[in-house]
């Protein structure tokens, strides 16, 4: 039956390297479970409805990605677009989470259905590459922030914006020693860092007294309930010119990095065709598109390839059975939720750190002796953490974007559609709309 579905033969593999890399991706990317709940929970939403929405989000666009592309790539909701969705809508502008739940709805469906108009890559061409390099590192920075802050190692000051904090108290000193654990993992080469990490910072914080054992039970092995955050949408703002940068941001960010990993990852396993292309690409656009859509609707960020895929394809994963094993293993841990759960913020703050150097990496693209390229990124890389906004970031980057490259006598380098989105941009500075 694997063979018929999946054609493990013609991609020169089978059912037992493909089960083993599907748990592999899943053992390196399993740290959402802990850290989606961790980051959704300050809006107010319920952190074990959250987890359970995580989950079967990861289940719904991993299966797509399997059955419909036959491709090795796994899905969940994304780091950085669940702090901005957390930080930037609720915390910062001041809606709701259900309103922030309603822009990403609008965005899986306009993904539907821009990837069956076979437009999303016409779209993420017309943005500059520069620019689409910056938002990875400055959401990186942003999200490197964020964990600091959590693990009170930075604090706002007196008298100064920020300040180093405590480092003697028990939440810094856990995520400093889960910092250290991590990167000695990665030094390693051992696969589930990341988690390994968050789990040890777990235990290390139990005699600090920031983890609380005494909560876990397991009277019951059924999922925590969605109730508190199924299909909860607030559609009363959506004709709003926040909406509209909301939905934007998330638009630009996942396409970017839903993009850039099945390129990534694809050329890392060989799958690419004589072209560049990666195979079945529409098919595998469809799979975030739907787990976005289904991940709103049931309470969660925007859902994404991840590019800790590429573990599994280091391990050999080649076609949709590994993603269909690492579905498998999201559904078994809906059964686990007492154990994700009790793991305290201190925990979860150094794996934040840590994907954020991950997510610095594309800053070696960047032309840097182009200033016409180097500032705007520049600008949009260190708004985003100075600006606690990621949409604050974009702004920056796409207005000095084409104000310096018309300044410069370069204007045919602009797409059409950034003189389009500075335009907007300004006008929302001008009119306070």
């Amino acid at each position: 039956m694997f063979e018929k579905l999946f054609k493990l033969k013609e991609h020169n593999t089978n059912v037992r390297t493909e089960v083993m890399a599907g748990i592999t991706t899943f053992m390196t990317m399993a740290y959402i479970l802990i850290v989606n709940p961790s980051i959704l929970s300050v809006t107010g939403m319920d952190a074990g409805a959250v987890f359970t929405a995580t989950a079967l989000s990861a289940v719904v666009g991993t299966l797509v990605m399997a059955l419909a592309a036959n491709l090795p790539f796994a899905l969940a909701p994304g780091m950085g677009l669940n702090a901005f969705f957390a930080f930037t809508v609720v915390l910062k502008l001041g809606y709701s989470w259900e309103f922030a739940l309603t822009a990403v709805l609008l965005e899986g469906i306009i993904f539907i259905g821009l990837t069956f108009l076979n437009v999303r890559e016409a779209i993420i061409n017309a943005i500059p590459m520069s620019l689409k390099h910056a938002i990875s590192v400055g959401i990186g920075l942003f999200i490197t922030l964020i964990g600091f802050v959590n693990a009170g190692i930075v604090q706002q000051g007196e008298g100064t914006v920020l300040e180093l904090g405590n480092i003697t108290s028990s939440s810094a000193l856990v995520a400093l020693i889960g910092i250290v654990v991590i990167g000695v993992l990665l030094a390693k080469n051992v696969k589930g860092a990341l988690l390994i990490g968050i789990l040890a910072s777990t235990i290390i914080g139990i005699p600090f007294g920031i983890t609380s054992i005494s909560s876990v039970s397991f009277d019951s092995f059924l999922p925590p309930s969605l109730a508190p955050i199924l299909f909860k949408f607030d559609f009363a703002n959506i004709f709003t010119f926040d909406m509209f940068i909301v939905l934007l941001t998330f638009l630009f960010v996942d396409m970017f990095d839903t993009v850039g990993t099945l390129v990534g990852v694809s050329s890392k396993a060989g799958l690419l065709d004589e072209e560049g292309r990666v195979p079945n690409a529409k098919q595998a656009l469809l799979a975030d598109a739907v787990g976005t859509t289904v991940g709103a609707c049931i309470g969660t960020s925007t859902v994404t390839t991840y590019v800790e895929s590429a573990a599994g394809v280091a391990e050999g994963g080649r076609t949709g059975l590994t993603a269909l094993s690492t579905a498998g293993m999201f559904f078994l841990s809906l059964f686990l939720a007492p154990l994700f759960l009790v793991v305290p913020s201190a925990a979860t703050a150094p794996a934040l750190i840590i994907v954020g150097l991950f997510m610095m990496s594309p800053i070696k693209e960047i032309d840097f002796s182009d200033y016409t390229e180097a500032l705007p990124a520049f600008l949009t890389m260190v708004m985003m953490p100075f600006c606690f906004s990621i949409a604050d970031g974009i702004i920056f980057g796409v207005v000095s974007y084409v104000c310096i490259k018309v300044l410069a006598g370069r204007s045919k380098e602009v797409p059409l559609l950034a003189y389009i989105l500075a335009g907007l941009f300004v006008a929302k500075f001008i009119f306070g709309f």
